[in-house]
C-alpha cells in the first residue's frame, strides 16, 4: 500500500492573486516560496508518505520540489487545479500509489503532527478524509482509499461537493478538521491574523 502526497502550486508570483491589495508581485513570490518550502519539509518527514508529487507550471516550484525529493509533473499555463489534479492522480497511480493525499501549498501553519494525525484516521476503503478551510467552504486535506474513487471538484464549495459525492458513490466519509490544516492564507484578513499570529509566537 502506497501513499503519495499530491501538492497543486500556482506560480510563485501569481498565485495569492487576492493578496495583490496588500502585497507586492515580490513579497506574494516570496510568501509563497515560504509557504511551498514549508509544505514540503513536513510532509517529507512523515513516514507514512511514501512519496511527495509536486504539480505545477512554475519552474522554479518544480525545481524546489525536487530538492526535497518530490517528483515533479509540468502541467499548462492556463491548466485548472482539477484537471491538474486529474493528471498528477494518473502520474501517481502509473507509479502505483494505491492511495492520496492532496494538499495545498498555503497552509502557514501545516505540522508533522497534525498531518500525521489525519492520515492515522484511515479505516477500510472504499474511504475518504477531508479537512475544510476555516470558512467550512474549501477542501484543505483530502485522503482518498484507494486512488481515483473521487473526482476532485475544487473551488466554491468544494468541501460540500466532495462529501456529496462521496455519499452518493457510498464512500464512506471521515471529516477530520485539525487547526493547522483549516487556516490558509487566501485573503488579506488571513495574511493580518497570521502576521498576528506569527508576532506573539516569536
Amino acid at each position: 500500500m502506497s501513499l503519495w502526497a499530491i501538492v497543486p502550486v500556482k506560480s510563485l508570483r501569481r498565485g495569492k492573486s487576492r493578496l495583490a491589495s496588500v502585497l507586492s508581485d515580490e513579497e506574494r513570490s516570496s510568501l509563497n516560496k515560504d509557504l511551498l518550502t514549508r509544505t514540503l519539509h513536513c510532509l517529507k518527514s512523515i513516514s507514512k508518505i511514501d512519496q511527495i508529487l509536486v504539480i505545477s507550471y512554475d519552474p522554479e516550484v518544480l525545481a524546489r520540489a525536487r530538492e526535497y525529493g518530490a517528483m515533479t509533473v509540468q502541467e499548462g499555463r492556463r491548466t485548472n487545479i482539477n484537471n491538474a489534479l486529474r493528471r498528477a492522480t494518473v502520474a501517481a497511480r502509473a507509479y502505483n500509489a494505491t492511495k492520496t493525499l492532496i494538499i495545498p501549498a498555503d497552509l502557514p501553519f501545516i505540522n508533522k503532527e497534525e498531518v500525521e494525525d489525519f492520515i492515522a484516521q484511515e479505516g477500510t476503503p472504499p474511504e475518504i478524509i477531508i479537512s475544510s478551510d476555516r470558512r467550512s467552504d474549501g477542501t484543505n486535506a483530502l485522503f482518498i482509499n484507494p486512488i481515483g474513487i473521487l473526482e476532485y471538484n475544487f473551488g466554491a464549495w468544494s468541501f460540500r461537493k466532495h462529501i456529496e459525492q462521496a455519499e452518493q458513490k457510498k464512500i464512506a466519509v471521515k471529516i477530520k478538521n485539525k487547526e493547522s490544516l483549516t487556516f490558509d492564507l487566501d485573503l488579506p484578513e488571513d495574511l493580518e491574523i497570521f502576521m498576528n499570529i506569527s508576532k506573539i509566537n516569536k
